[in-house]
């Protein structure tokens, strides 16, 4: 299913694409986390990973922006076990904060990863396609195995950005300040019904 995404501005839709390699989970929670200190009306998930001594993944949570609440979405398979399950409940609760993100007037949503889940019809496929067709600025991030799937998902429509913090910095200062514009010179518009 490709989306309907509003005509306005397809830039307001940004992946950030990323290789194995990348640590894009702290990036883009450093972003987010960031942008919430500043005062910034942000909501959506952000992924913090907990690791063993090698570096290996061993637990993930979600944090929501709005709330900072850590969100639980992964379950352990016991010691012997180099892997952790995705936990049903916990992709429950991230669904809904994203759910809220869309409800809310925010400034931008960020939902954690359009990944393996989402490219086969799962996960939060659903919630990213809310947030982006509320017409607002929406952040991702796209593994390189699943920029064909995102590109169909999108129709082709969007930005996709390198794996990089000054790189997202760059498209959020210029996002927002188009969005700051507009809002300016809507407000500056005389009410057609004080002319009348």
């Amino acid at each position: 299913m490709t989306l309907d995404l509003p005509d306005p501005d397809p830039n307001l839709v940004a992946a950030i694409a990323y290789r194995a390699e990348d640590d894009i989970d702290t990036l883009l929670a450093d972003f987010g986390e960031a942008l919430v200190r500043a005062g910034t009306k942000v909501g959506g998930i952000v992924q913090r990973n907990t690791k063993d001594d090698t570096g290996k993944i061993r637990g993930m949570r979600v944090i929501d922006l709005m709330t900072g609440r850590g969100i639980g979405i992964s379950q352990a398979l016991g010691s012997g076990s180099g892997a952790c399950k995705l936990d049903s409940a916990g992709l429950a609760e991230a669904s809904r904060a994203v759910q809220n993100a869309v409800d809310a007037d925010l400034s931008l949503i960020i939902v954690n990863k359009f990944s393996k889940q989402e490219a086969a019809g799962r996960g939060l496929r659903s919630e990213i396609a809310d947030a982006i067709q509320t017409g607002r600025p929406v952040l991702t991030a796209v593994p390189a195995s699943c920029l064909e799937a995102w590109t169909e998902f999108t129709g082709d429509r969007g930005t996709t950005l390198f794996c990089s913090r000054a790189v997202v910095e760059d498209w959020w200062r210029e996002v927002s300040t188009r969005q700051a514009l507009v809002r300016s010179a809507a407000s500056s518009q005389p009410d057609a019904r004080r002319a009348t």
